[in-house]
């Protein structure tokens, strides 16, 4: 067809052809359009992977990027374990997976709730989790779960008094992952155990000066107690000044100082087999993509904002990535077979390892600071709540009822310390001193 087309237009000129003037007028454009588009969608992930058999568990996994993510995974055969803050009975959950299930062939998607806006929830979860023997199998982590204030959003808080961007994006992922380290670390040696972080190219202009970080003495010279006293001045809780930006860019840049402190801290495990350590901790950027969490940011969480953002929906699907095109750095770094050679802490972006742009990242003493400041702002932040929640208890019910309830949990509890349920390790010792 466009032969014949052609060779009218050369042999009687372009007017014998119908419309070519107008097409050549915007075929220029058009051409302009798809490299922008082009250009803008990044690239594609090339590798694969056998993922049959291998246990996969995504925070931030039922929408955005993270949705995506769990689909593709669970269609090359990966179990799929999604960390949602919704009640497992919940209809949008129960049809999600059901639909998941039916698109990718697959059964083995399932669900546990877990609120990373709440310190307690994750530790529920996560404790469960690792209370097994054998070890649950665990391949891979994916840490998909965010959060972003719009621009000129107010700050708002989580459940434990937390500045929420802080709070989910860094806080949630460090105690989810302090807690699940001894799975990671108890894995075969001859798996591929992977931990993707979700980060950001904002992360560059994060400020973590409000971390005490301890002077590093001169050598030959003695700590001097100003240096001594530093690391303790004041709660990693209290930052700077609340801007939308900057919290999400301190969170990112903190998420991704921690990403580079677990890989030493899972390296410095000695494994009873004296086999090298097999888990390997990924730092992703995806890009700018056009999630929930971006559509909110844009519109500033107002209708005037949301109508400014459908009259400029053209420009935003130039130059925003889909879900699909932002899932890809996610799958290759899932999939990529030389990143598991090497040292971890990496960052990966448009399908490639690039380096980390800012050295802070690699700094001991702030990685050491930063850890020991998250640590203790978690446990106060768990007693506050235990009190917390055991003062709402008290006031729903009588204290004399209260204690006899105290009372009885800790017979039962006794009582439960026997019989365990099965294949966990103090049924087991409850059985040999039975045997015994």
């Amino acid at each position: 067809m466009p032969l014949p087309i052609i060779a009218e237009g050369f042999a009687k000129g372009l007017s014998a052809i119908p419309y070519a003037y107008t097409v050549l007028k915007f075929a220029p454009w058009l051409l302009l359009i798809y490299a922008l588009k082009m250009y803008f969608g990044g690239k594609s992930n090339r590798s694969e992977r056998v993922m049959h058999s291998k246990v996969v568990m995504i925070t931030g996994g039922t929408s955005g990027v993270g949705a995506i993510v769990a689909r593709e995974l669970a269609q090359r055969g990966a179990q799929i374990v999604l960390l949602t803050q919704h009640e497992l009975t919940d209809f949008f959950l129960v049809e999600f997976i059901m639909q998941m299930r039916a698109d990718t062939n697959n059964e083995l998607i399932t669900a546990e709730q877990v609120d990373l806006a709440s310190l307690h929830s994750i530790r529920k979860f996560a404790t469960k989790w690792i209370d097994n023997a054998p070890p649950r199998r665990l391949d891979m982590i994916v840490l998909c779960g965010n959060t972003m204030t719009p621009a000129s959003g107010k700050a708002t808080t989580t459940e434990d008094g937390l500045e929420s961007n802080w709070g989910i994006n860094y806080i949630a992922n460090f105690h989810l992952l302090s807690i699940l380290s001894p799975a990671l670390r108890v894995q075969p040696p001859d798996r591929d155990v992977r931990i993707i972080f979700g980060s950001c190219s904002s992360y560059m202009g994060g400020s973590l000066a409000h971390v005490p970080v301890p002077e590093t003495p001169k050598e030959g010279a003695k700590a001097s107690k100003k240096s001594k006293t530093a690391a303790v001045a004041r709660p990693i809780s209290k930052g700077p000044a609340f801007s939308p930006s900057i919290a999400y860019a301190t969170s990112k840049f903190a998420l991704i100082t921690f990403a580079n402190a677990f890989q030493k801290h899972l390296d410095a495990y000695q494994r009873p087999d004296k086999a090298p350590m097999n888990a390997r901790v990924i730092n992703v950027d995806p890009g700018w993509t056009r999630t929930p969490g971006m559509r909110r940011y844009l519109t500033v969480g107002s209708l005037w904002g949301l109508l400014a953002y459908v009259v400029m929906w053209p420009f935003w699907w130039l130059v925003l990535k889909s879900p699909d095109q932002g899932a890809q750095s996610f799958l290759f770094a899932a999939m990529e077979a030389e990143i598991r050679q090497g040292e971890g802490g990496k960052l990966v972006k448009e399908c490639r390892l690039v380096p980390i742009m800012r050295s802070e990242v690699t700094d001991e003493n702030l990685q050491q600071a930063l850890w020991q400041e998250t640590e203790k702002t978690i446990e106060a932040l768990e007693t506050e709540g235990a009190i917390r929640r055991a003062g709402k208890k008290e006031e729903r019910q009588p204290m004399g009822t209260v204690t006899e309830e105290l009372d009885a949990e800790k017979a039962a509890e006794e009582t439960q310390r026997d019989v365990r349920r099965p294949g966990s390790r103090k049924s087991k010792k409850a059985a040999a001193s039975t045997v015994k």
